[in-house]
């Protein structure tokens, strides 16, 4: 080979070398979740909490069991902001047994303080206020999972979707700070695991511990 040629066939390689550098370091752009025709966040708490209870696979109480008595934390970003998981999912907020608080960190109310409904009215997997707290609170030691606590909230939840945001839109799982990419819905509600849900531009940091000072 000729000088002239081993020259120019060290150039190309160089060049492309440089190219394969620039492109494994160039950053990954996530552009932001667009607002679907439904199914849009925020997800307010449902109207008929015991009917979603019951199709969650639940079994309302009168009131709440310590027998299984474990809380883990809910995150839910979009668009690097948290969407507010609400009070009272789980729990019929209508009973006159079921008493409301409002000494939150916010001033929004909380429910609980239940000693006996007339009736049923409690979920075992529910929200007492807004911290994203997942309480189970059931007479056996059976971890709840996700997928219930999406159909209490009556929220689409699976691999591809997030209420009514889809795929191709950027939906990411985590657990205790580390990506999850198994089934959402058959994520256990063990005590202080920590869910963060990813949907369209990441925020600066995936939550990697449970906050349950206030359960």
């Amino acid at each position: 080979m000729g000088v002239g040629r081993f020259a120019a066939a060290v150039t190309v390689v160089t060049v492309l070398a440089a190219a394969a550098v620039e492109a494994i370091a160039a950053p990954i752009v996530v552009k932001p979740a667009p607002k679907p025709v439904q199914g849009a966040a925020p997800w307010p708490a449902p109207a008929d909490p015991l009917r979603l209870t019951l199709a969650a696979g639940l079994t309302p109480e009168r009131k709440e069991s310590l027998t299984f008595h474990v809380h883990a934390h809910l995150d839910v970003f979009l668009n690097g902001r948290r969407v507010v998981v609400p009070a009272g999912i789980g729990i019929n907020i209508k009973d006159p047994a079921v008493q409301v608080f409002t000494d939150t960190p916010d001033g929004s109310k909380a429910y609980g303080g239940i000693e006996l409904c007339a009736k049923p009215c409690i979920s075992p997997l529910h929200t007492h206020d807004n911290t994203g707290i997942l309480h189970t609170e059931s007479a056996t030691p059976v971890p709840n999972r996700l997928g219930q606590f999406f159909t209490e909230w009556g929220v689409r939840l699976g691999r591809a979707c997030v209420g009514g945001y889809c795929r191709p839109t950027n939906i990411e799982f985590f657990v205790n700070g580390n990506r999850y990419g198994g089934d959402p819905r058959a994520i256990l509600l063990t005590d202080r695991k920590e869910i963060a849900i990813v949907i369209g531009t990441p925020p600066k940091k995936i939550p990697k511990t449970a906050d349950i000072s206030r359960a």
